[in-house]
């Protein structure tokens, strides 16, 4: 009997006749009792036509209204607004053919049935609401005690309206699953009142609670959760081995109803995120609207991100250019699904290869180029310098050069904080990028001599160069990784007890690349406020309490030490570097040494020389010369700043 009463759902018919009886039945009792029962009265007054009209009137109301098509067990407060206005318009409708039919055709005139539908609407109105609510709380009462499964403890964050809507919807959708604690709220004035039976505690009172009541998870919107108040209550909660749990804005929910998957576990992403940045919309849509934009790199983190934040501002074409078939092919699917009438044209080619980009260039004519395409990890490029020259600094010039060539607007280039003081290969090959982009903005006809740019190819393209940090959740990114290891039942590998990295979510750092290319002029290098350093080892601990785990009980943190040109802290600027402040309170200019062009070319071309050799040592060696501040760390290179000092 539970299981047929849980598992099936009455036939629309069958509610509509329910309502019919209950609403018809209303009717009678609001007359007799109005008439006082006076049988012979109410018999001789035509009674049955009353009734038989009233009856007619609410079917047909109630049908048009579609009253009986919703599931009982999900009624809420809109459903209770809905009879009210049924019945009300009921009453209306009922109104009006007793007094255009009724009276004129049968010359019945009954001075008190006006009274009548009063009194029946308050009766009706409430009937109908009181078998909903019965049917949804019997509904619950026996999915709670009929589910085998271990029900939870749960406290929700808040006490307002959207608090008391997550309350309702984990009872809704979570079939028994959870027990609901009470609400943990800062405002002091909603402590110790209760809602919908339900008490309201004070946000410092979570140990005590957690002692007395074992409270298993917190539920909290996804929203603000960088708010002060709310941070520390989950900072708390993850202290304490209490999981936590989000659930997206109210406005996110499929028709009002939570869904089970909607509940996501806590992220570390999310405690890194900080408040919204606000950007000039108005100013990238001025800059991208209209225009044939290339993003290199397109498939990668940052690069697909571009391309997503960009199809937002109406481009005329977006050029989509990445070597990684797969991840290109993906992002079309995506593209194709979310923006259907994008034009977009996706371009397998590898930036390293001048004749392939030339081709592009020359099909597309791009008008801003966003160039994210690099190798960006450390250790690999620390043991294949060879191609870290070519792809982060030839591959770099190449498409320089093409933008030149091709009358580009606008040129931006997405640098890291690696290239500042740079210990390792990758860092050094885009500080090398960085001076070659940045040459470009100082070419005078005395500069050229006898290099490839003639007269006629004096840039009018602005160079622009974006730095910043580690950005969450980037493909090889430390958190994935960490994760990856604590789903295996760990160890986590941390490279150094003491490493510390500065963070920032994807769309973050977009959103200020976008926002720079704005205001850039040519030859800026614009650095991001990345907040504060983050320690590694304290990441890795929350990451492992996060999952409802203790970490060096349940998953062990290992230390392997650092890797081959790995430091322990990235800067964003070099020691002699100064910042120049712009409208954008997380956006500055640094101000750094200029190259001269023709000694840059110079420079980069003997690399490349060298480069074709292959040989490891003369390649850094002159990598080094170029940068001065590159002093390699836990390196096999370390042995050339020896011999250099």
């Amino acid at each position: 009997m539970k299981l047929f009463l849980l598992n099936r759902s009455l036939p629309k018919w069958i509610i509509l006749l329910i309502d019919q009886i209950i609403s018809s039945w209303a009717f009678i009792l609001s007359f007799l009792l109005i008439k006082q029962f006076e049988f012979e009265t109410i018999l001789r007054g035509h009674f049955f036509i009353y009734i038989g009209l009233y009856c007619l009137s609410s079917v047909t109301i109630f049908y048009l209204m579609r009253l009986h098509t919703g599931l009982i067990r999900y009624s809420s407060i809109q459903d209770v607004y809905r009879i009210f206005t049924a019945v009300l318009a009921c009453s209306l409708f009922y109104s009006a053919l007793v007094g255009f039919l009724v009276s004129p055709v049968y010359h019945i005139e009954s001075v008190n049935i006006y009274v009548v539908l009063i009194l029946n609407f308050f009766i009706s109105a409430s009937l109908l609401t009181m078998v909903r609510i019965g049917a949804k709380s019997l509904f619950y009462f026996l999915k709670r005690n009929n589910t085998t499964e271990v029900k939870e403890t749960v406290l929700i964050y808040g006490s307002d309206s959207y608090s008391m809507l997550v309350k309702q919807a984990l009872e809704t959708s979570g079939m028994g699953k959870f027990i609901i604690a009470g609400f943990v709220d800062t405002n002091l004035n909603m402590v110790n009142k209760e809602i919908d039976q339900v008490r309201v505690y004070a946000a410092n009172k979570i140990e005590s609670l957690q002692a007395r009541m074992q409270i298993d998870k917190l539920v909290v919107l996804s929203e603000d959760l960088q708010s002060d108040a709310k941070k520390k209550v989950i900072e708390k909660c993850i202290e304490l081995g209490i999981k936590v749990l989000t659930v997206p804005p109210t406005d996110q929910w499929m028709s009002g109803q939570l869904r089970m998957n909607q509940i996501k576990d806590l992220k570390i992403e999310d405690l890194l995120q900080r408040p919204p940045i606000v950007i000039e919309n108005s100013k990238i849509s001025n800059d991208i609207s209209g225009k044939r934009v290339l993003v290199t790199g397109g498939a990668g983190s940052i690069g697909s991100e571009i391309v997503r934040q960009i199809l937002g501002y109406g481009p005329e074409m977006v050029i989509i250019c990445d070597q990684a078939e797969s991840p290109l092919h993906e992002l079309q699917l995506e593209i194709e699904e979310e923006y259907p009438d994008a034009n977009i044209k996706l371009y397998v080619g590898d930036i390293q290869n001048f004749n392939r980009m030339y081709s592009m260039f020359k099909s597309y004519s791009p008008q801003i180029v966003y160039h994210a395409a690099a190798y960006k990890h450390v250790p690999m490029m620390e043991n294949n310098p060879c191609e870290a020259i070519m792809t982060n600094v030839l591959g770099t010039k190449n498409l320089a050069d093409l933008s030149m060539s091709f009358d580009v607007e606008k040129f931006v280039m997405i640098s890291t904080d690696k290239a500042v003081n740079p210990t390792n290969i990758m860092g050094a090959s885009k500080r090398i990028a960085e001076i070659y982009i940045q040459s470009l903005n100082t070419i005078n006809p005395a500069d050229l001599n006898n290099n490839s740019l003639s007269q006629s190819l004096l840039p009018e393209t602005k160079f622009i160069t974006t730095r910043f940090g580690n950005v969450l959740g980037s493909n090889g990114s430390v958190i994935p990784r960490f994760r990856s290891q604590i789903e295996k039942g760990g160890p986590i590998t941390v490279t150094h007890p003491d490493i510390t990295r500065y963070f920032m979510t994807i769309p973050e750092a977009v959103q200020l690349v976008l926002e720079a290319g704005t205001m850039g002029n040519g030859g800026e290098i614009f650095i991001f406020d990345m907040g504060e350093p983050v320690k590694i080892v304290d990441l890795a601990r929350k990451m492992v309490k996060l999952a409802g785990l203790t970490p060096d009980v349940d998953i062990e943190i290992v230390y392997s030490g650092l890797r081959p040109g790995e430091k322990l802290y990235e800067e964003l600027l070099n020691e002699e570097e100064k910042t120049i402040p712009t409208h954008h309170s997380k956006i500055k200019i640094s101000k750094v040494r200029q190259y001269p062009y023709d000694q840059v070319v110079s420079d980069i071309n003997e690399l490349v020389a060298l480069n074709k050799n292959g040989d490891d040592l003369k390649i850094v060696s002159k990598m080094k010369k170029i940068v001065p501040e590159f002093l390699s760390k836990n390196s096999r290179f370390e042995k050339l700043d020896s011999v250099a000092n």
